[in-house]
């Protein structure tokens, strides 16, 4: 019953989150906000350009600002981890794939290095083999 309560808050987030983010990022929300920032200017003389009244937009932005970092990360995330997905899917479908690099990212940073040197080398050597007028294609070994 917990497990179903939190999947369904996730969802809500998660939904919440998508649109957010889709909104946030049309033509038509910036023109708002244009429109925002323009009226809040138009009223400056109104009230005299008061401390109030810059704090009404400052508060406003920094409220604004502090929620879409986190709607921005999570859709990030969630975009990164059905990438990764695609990526691993691919991978597992290629013959001769090295398949141990299909959870790369949760090695630490030197076993990364590691591997990716490995990768260097490889790459220096087809260049180098181009340049002597081999071809680049095929499978070599890591």
């Amino acid at each position: 019953m917990a497990r179903r309560k939190k999947i369904k808050q996730a969802f809500w987030f998660t939904r919440i989150a998508k649109w957010a983010s889709r909104t946030a990022g049309k033509p038509s929300t910036f023109m708002v906000a244009l429109v925002i920032i323009f009226v809040w200017l138009l009223t400056g003389p109104i009230f005299h350009f008061s401390d109030t009244w810059q704090l009404v937009i400052n508060t406003s932005t920094t409220i604004i600002t502090f929620l879409m970092v986190f709607l921005i990360q999570s859709t990030q995330n969630r975009d990164q981890e059905a990438l990764q997905i695609k990526l691993d899917e691919v991978l597992r479908s290629m013959e001769n794939a090295h398949t141990v690099l299909l959870d790369l990212e949760e090695l630490d940073d030197e076993e990364l290095d590691m591997i990716r040197q490995d990768y260097l080398q490889l790459a220096k050597k087809a260049r180098e083999g181009l340049r002597r007028g081999k071809d680049d294609r095929g499978v070599p070994e890591v």
